[in-house]
């Protein structure tokens, strides 16, 4: 039978299939292939990436489409997602309290989106903090409008940053998904829907996460689909 879904949309097709490529670089014709997956047609894959060109979300060059720079480094949370870079947790949180004055929209929305990337959890307005057992730098985004500090909170405020329970369930639920899986069209729709859950882990220390905490299982899961699957998609592409 063939495989539609026409709620996918030609962009998402495109930026799913990209993100997922190392590197991310495909000719159009496999891009075309992807979307034809999904029943979307050809010329509707073409005008999307011609827009997202335009767009500058995509770079072009005899006829092969690459992920912009920021969007490569979307691409560089997702991967780091599957494969985090974590410390030994000495009881320490991290704490980012936002300090500058007269910020401009912009500059509050760079913000938000840099303290996502960072997996910082807001306790009220401007007042970020997280375990501190992540290995990263902090942008400059960052330092210029908060005042990084290094604490230690009376309890555990956990429970008031992430829904670990919520985190959980979907995990379980996307193990299972990638088990029952038929079909290219149900697998790309699987492994996108997978890596949009690692990237919100909030990779929390040991200590704090609740018994049989899902995270490692599902990474493992996934990357066990993820070789086999990757490997049928390419065959596809090409034929």
């Amino acid at each position: 039978m063939e495989e539609r879904n026409t709620t996918l949309s030609a962009r998402s097709a495109v930026l799913s299939a990209l993100l997922g490529s190392h590197p991310p670089r495909l000719p159009a014709r496999h891009l075309v292939r992807i979307g034809a997956l999904f029943g979307i047609a050809e010329g509707t894959v073409r005008v999307a990436l011609s827009r997202m060109v335009a767009a500058g979300d995509l770079t072009q060059h005899d006829g092969r489409y690459t992920l912009s720079a920021r969007l490569v480094e979307r691409q560089a949370r997702q991967d780091e997602s599957r494969d985090p870079h974590t410390r030994p947790w000495d009881g320490t949180w991290e704490v980012a309290v936002v300090t500058a004055e007269r910020r401009a929209p912009a500059d509050r929305a760079a913000l938000r989106h840099a303290m996502s990337a960072l997996r910082m959890a807001e306790l009220r307005e401007g007042t970020w903090l997280r375990p501190a057992n992540l290995v990263r730098a902090w942008p400059e985004t960052v330092t210029a409008q908060c005042t990084l500090i290094d604490g230690r909170p009376h309890g555990d405020p956990t429970p008031l940053l992430w829904d670990l329970d919520g985190w959980a369930a979907e995990a379980h639920r996307l193990e299972g998904a990638l088990d029952r899986a038929d079909g290219l069209a149900e697998g790309f729709l699987v492994s996108a829907a997978v890596l949009r859950h690692l990237l919100a882990d909030p990779l929390l220390p040991a200590d704090l996460l609740p018994a049989g905490w899902p995270g490692s299982a599902l990474r493992a899961r996934y990357d066990d689909f993820d070789r086999r699957y990757r490997e049928v998609l390419r065959r596809h592409m090409e034929a």
